[in-house]
């Protein structure tokens, strides 16, 4: 089984509406310059692995307190024996998150048939050009894989959000209104403002974020999109 190489015993902002711990996985296939998690993808030999039984024991003995696991990364997606895991986690009778930047369509709709997962967030980097998905994502994507993970979610045999995470310099409030006007998922597309803290890119460190006031109304108006 894929080595686990964080767990975060309890989050109140990782799943909407539930309580949950958060496991993360490593190794990624984007380079987002703005990218928090970078030592995942190119270190993650660094961190010790977490054996699942430890985390298994966790989650039992918090049943009352612990609605479910989110799955993050890094990109989980990219092993091929997750299926295994979620099935580890789904035996405790706990629920699961997927947390995915969609480059894997057959992976997702292969977990949503299974009814494996009961909750997608997928990150979109930016609106659904090649030009502005490469700048965010750091090299050429193919956006036919993440055009069809959209549809995948849009269909509606689990539940899910899209999120944006929004950078100055490499987002502009028309890209955000863009990709709004592309989705129109209304109130399951949301913002995130970008964390200039420890990015992949550190001249990046300088950049301030969106005004928060500003980012919310925005996010406002494209969710009234339909």
């Amino acid at each position: 089984m894929t080595e686990i190489k964080g767990f975060l015993e309890t989050s109140f902002v990782d799943w909407p509406g539930k309580i949950c711990s958060v496991i993360f996985l490593p190794h990624c296939n984007f380079r987002c310059p703005y990218c928090h998690n970078h030592p995942l993808i190119f270190h993650p030999e660094q961190y010790a692995s977490i054996p699942i039984e430890e985390i298994l024991s966790y989650l039992r003995s918090h049943r009352d307190w612990v609605d479910g696991v989110c799955l993050t990364g890094g990109e989980p997606t990219l092993h091929s024996d997750l299926p295994l895991l979620i099935r580890e986690i789904r035996r405790q009778r706990f629920l699961v998150k997927l947390d995915t930047n969609g480059s894997n369509p057959q992976m997702l709709t292969d977990l949503i048939e299974a009814r494996q997962i009961d909750f997608v967030s997928l990150d979109v980097k930016a609106p659904l050009d090649s030009f502005s998905y490469r700048r965010s994502t750091g090299l050429p994507t193919n956006l036919s894989l993440i055009s069809r993970s959209i549809e995948i979610l849009k269909r509606g045999a689990v539940e899910y959000e899209f999120r944006m995470t929004v950078v100055p310099g490499f987002h502009k409030e028309e890209d955000i209104r863009s990709l709004g006007s592309q989705l129109r998922v209304g109130r399951r597309f949301v913002l995130q403002n970008f964390n200039p803290e420890n990015p992949l890119d550190p001249s990046l460190k300088k950049t301030l974020p969106f005004d928060p006031q500003v980012l919310r109304k925005i996010e406002r108006e494209i969710q009234g999109l339909i």
